[in-house]
C-alpha cells in the first residue's frame, strides 16, 4: 500500500527538541515556566502592534475564555460566522449563550459584513442585542476586518477574532489575531506551526490578558492556602508544549513561504482549468495559505468535489470537503441564521487539497497525477 499523504501534518524545524530538553534538564515539567514566558514574548514580537499574549492549552480554550472575559452569560446571543469548524461555535454553548449564525461573502469566504449588520439589526429589533461577534479567517484568508470592526463599533459590540488558522496572515501589514478586542490563535497539530496541542489569547488590553492568565490557572487568589473567589479553568499551556512552540516560531516565516509556494503550484496546475476556482487575495491581503482550497463547478468541470476526493482516497491521499457550515449542523439546527446561500454552495463544491509544508516532490507528483487524470 502506498504511504499516506496527509492534508496537513506537523513539521518540526530542528530546535524544538533543545527547548524541550532544557525543560527536562531544569525540571520545568509542570505547567508554566521559562518556555511559556518565552513563547508568549515570541508571539507578541511577531504580532506587534502592542499586543499581549497568554499561552493556553488550546484555541478552543481561548475562545471560551474570550467569551467569559467579554461578559457573555447564559441567555445572551453571540453572532458567529457559520462557515467554520465547530470549535468556533461550541464555546458559545459552554457559557450558556445562543449562537446566531451569519453567512459568508464570496471574496474571502468569511463572514459577510452586510449580513452581519442585517443580523445585528434583526436581533436588536427583537430586544436581543448580541453580546459579541466572532469572525473567522478561514483557511488563513483574512476576513474583511476593517468592515467588520466598523459595523461592530457602530453598534458597540466587541469582536472576538478567531485567527486559529491564520497565524502569519495580514491585512495591509497588520497581523491577523490583532484586530479584535480579543484574538485567538491555535497551535493544534495540523496548524501552520504546532505545540502539539495549544492556543493563545491575544489582546491590546494588558488587563484582559492578565485576567486570562488568572482564570486559566484555576482563578487562584493570592493567599498561602488555596482560595478562589471566581470560577477558574485549567487552560494554561505546559512548559513542555511551549518549548515546541519556541522552536516552531523560529521557522514560522519559512512555513508561510512553503505553504504559499504549494498554493502557487496548485494554481499553476489548475488556475486556467474549466470549472476550477480559487479564493484570491484582495488588495492588501496576505494569506498564509494554511490550506489550499478549490471550488469545483460540476457543470463546467464535468466532475464533482466528491469525485476528486474519492480519487485521492483511492491513492491514500487525504483531502477534505470545506467545513460544513454551523447552521447545517444537527447540534445547531434550531439556531437563527442570516444568509444568502453562499456557505451552502462553498460546502457543496469546495475541497481542501493536501497542503503540508513538509510535502516532498514525490508527494506532489502523486497528488498532481490524480488531478491530471481528472482534469485532463
Amino acid at each position: 500500500m502506498k504511504s499516506k499523504i496527509w492534508l496537513s501534518s506537523p513539521h518540526m524545524g530542528g530546535t524544538e527538541e533543545q527547548y524541550v530538553k532544557e525543560a527536562f534538564d531544569t525540571n520545568w515539567i509542570a505547567p508554566l515556566g521559562p518556555n511559556v514566558n518565552g513563547f508568549e514574548q515570541d508571539l507578541e514580537l511577531f504580532l506587534g502592534n502592542g499586543t499581549h499574549v497568554a499561552a493556553l492549552s488550546s484555541g478552543t480554550a481561548g475562545l471560551h475564555l474570550g467569551l467569559v472575559l467579554l461578559g457573555v452569560k447564559a441567555g445572551d446571543e453571540v453572532i458567529c460566522q457559520s462557515m467554520t469548524f465547530s470549535a468556533t461555535a461550541n464555546p458559545i454553548s459552554y457559557v450558556g449563550a445562543t449562537p446566531v449564525f451569519v453567512d459568508s461573502e464570496r471574496d474571502t469566504w468569511n463572514i459577510s459584513p452586510a449580513l452581519l449588520e442585517d443580523a445585528i439589526k434583526g436581533r436588536i429589533a427583537t430586544g436581543k442585542k448580541p453580546k459579541a461577534i466572532i469572525p473567522v479567517h478561514l483557511y488563513g484568508m483574512p476576513a474583511k476586518m476593517d468592515e467588520i470592526t466598523a459595523v461592530a463599533r457602530r453598534y458597540e459590540i466587541p469582536v472576538l477574532e478567531d485567527a486559529a488558522e491564520a497565524l502569519g496572515s495580514s491585512i495591509n501589514g497588520r497581523k491577523c489575531g490583532s484586530f479584535g478586542d480579543i484574538g485567538v490563535l491555535s497551535f493544534n497539530g495540523n496548524k501552520i506551526i504546532t505545540t502539539s496541542g495549544g492556543g493563545a489569547l491575544v489582546s491590546h488590553n494588558a488587563a484582559i490578558v492578565k485576567d486570562a492568565r488568572f482564570l486559566s490557572t484555576q482563578a487562584r487568589d493570592e493567599a498561602p492556602h488555596y482560595q478562589h473567589s471566581q470560577i477558574g479553568y485549567n487552560y494554561r499551556m505546559s512548559n513542555i508544549c511551549a518549548g515546541v512552540g519556541r522552536g516552531q516560531m523560529e521557522v514560522l516565516a519559512k512555513r508561510v513561504e512553503q505553504r504559499r509556494s504549494i498554493f502557487n503550484k496548485y494554481y499553476q496546475l489548475l488556475g486556467n482549468k474549466k470549472g476550477i476556482h480559487f479564493v484570491k487575495e484582495p488588495d492588501g491581503y496576505f494569506s498564509n495559505r494554511w490550506l489550499t482550497t478549490i471550488l469545483i463547478d460540476p457543470s463546467e468541470a464535468g466532475f464533482t468535489r466528491e469525485d476528486m476526493r474519492l480519487q485521492f482516497e483511492k491513492e491514500n491521499i487525504e483531502s477534505r470537503p470545506l467545513w460544513k457550515p454551523m447552521h447545517l449542523q444537527p447540534v445547531f439546527e434550531n439556531c437563527i441564521f442570516y444568509g444568502d446561500g453562499t456557505a451552502d454552495g462553498l460546502f457543496q463544491n469546495g475541497l481542501c487539497l493536501p497542503s503540508g509544508s513538509n510535502l516532498s516532490e514525490a508527494d506532489m507528483e502523486r497528488i498532481f497525477s490524480v488531478i491530471n487524470k481528472m482534469v485532463g
